[in-house]
């Protein structure tokens, strides 16, 4: 599995990918998971709103924080 999370780098975007690395540590995935805080490449992921993230190439939560419980949805898990 692959997980990209695109930010500028901005709070927000830090704290989706702390708790996406919390969630793929408890849980023992493997996953290789990105920060991608290119704005050329976010805008031609197809992204508008940021924080966004990425599985296997699909858009999956865009324009906020995730909780810990929308993350293991998103992952099935």
């Amino acid at each position: 599995m692959e997980i990209k999370v695109l930010g500028t780098g901005c709070a927000k975007c830090k704290a989706t990918y702390q708790a996406i690395e919390k969630v793929i540590n408890e849980n023992h995935l493997e996953v290789r998971l990105t920060k991608v805080e290119d704005i050329v490449e976010i805008i031609n992921s197809g992204v508008m709103a940021t924080p966004a993230v990425i599985v296997d190439g699909a858009v999956k939560i865009k324009g906020h924080v995730p909780s810990e419980s929308e993350i293991r949805k998103v992952l099935d898990i």
